[in-house]
């Protein structure tokens, strides 16, 4: 649900109760990094935020150790939930 300035992100995964994962998910890369990320990275903190994208192949990229913001494929994403 969008706050009242109409942010909002798709996901955020909460690991001990903390802010864990902000994800937004889009499905092509054609798209810029999502600013609604960068606010709520910046009110929250949580280690991860990525965008996933549908449209990019598979990158061998672990996507737990980015720190910033970053577009990875969902395939490479989704690939490392297991």
């Amino acid at each position: 649900m969008p706050n009242k300035d109409q942010r909002e992100v798709d996901f955020l995964i909460v690991k001990n109760q903390q802010p864990w994962l902000l994800l937004e998910v889009k499905a092509s890369a054609n798209q810029s990094l999502s600013e609604h990320l960068y606010h709520y990275q910046a009110q929250l903190k949580p280690p991860h935020v990525l965008q996933l994208a549908f449209n990019l192949p598979y990158v061998k990229q672990d996507c737990f150790t980015l720190r910033t913001p970053k577009i990875v494929p969902a395939i490479t994403f989704l690939s490392q939930l297991v």
